[in-house]
C-alpha cells in the first residue's frame, strides 16, 4: 500500500469513525434500544449507509474508468452457503446480546469508551479461533480472498 492509499484509508477511517460517533452508535445502550424497536433513530443512520453504499457501487464504476488507489474495479466471490448463515447469525446474535459491532467498538475506544475492549478482545479472540480452525482443516476459510473480474 503506498503513501496515498494510506492516507485515504486514514481519512475515511475518521470520517467513519466520527459519524458513528455523532449517530451514537459507539454506545451499545442505544444499539440495545435500536433492536429492541424502542428507538428508531439509528434506522436513518442504516438507511443512509445502505443508500449511499448503493448508489456509490452502481454508480462509481460508470463513471470512473479506474477506482483512485487501484488498477481496476473488482468484484469479490460470494456464496451463500452454511457458513455464511452461520457467521452472519453468529455475528447478528453476539450483536443482540451486546450491542457492540466491530466499527462502534473501535470508535467508542476513541471517545473514551474503554469498557468496550472487553468485546473487542472477544471478537479477535473469535477471529483467531476460526482461522486456527481453518489451518487445521475443521472448518473453510470464511473469506477465500478469491476476486473476480468484473
Amino acid at each position: 500500500m503506498n503513501l496515498k492509499s494510506l492516507f485515504a484509508v486514514l481519512i475515511t477511517g475518521v470520517l467513519f469513525g466520527f459519524g458513528l460517533a455523532l449517530s451514537t452508535m459507539i454506545k451499545p445502550e442505544v444499539v440495545l434500544s435500536f433492536l429492541r424497536f424502542q428507538d428508531f433513530g439509528l434506522l436513518c443512520v442504516l438507511g443512509g449507509a445502505a443508500t449511499v453504499t448503493a448508489i456509490c457501487y452502481q454508480l462509481a464504476p460508470r463513471f470512473l474508468r479506474k477506482p483512485f488507489f487501484a488498477a481496476s474495479f473488482g468484484r469479490h466471490a460470494a456464496a451463500m452457503n452454511s457458513q455464511t448463515i452461520g457467521g452472519a447469525a453468529l455475528f447478528g446474535i453476539g450483536w443482540g446480546i451486546s450491542g457492540v459491532c466491530p466499527g462502534p467498538a473501535i470508535a467508542g475506544l476513541g471517545a473514551g469508551n474503554w469498557p468496550l475492549l472487553i468485546a473487542i478482545g472477544g471478537m479477535i479472540a473469535g477471529a483467531y479461533f476460526q482461522g486456527w480452525l481453518a489451518s487445521r482443516g475443521t472448518a473453510a476459510p470464511l473469506n477465500s480472498g478469491r476476486v473476480a473480474a468484473r
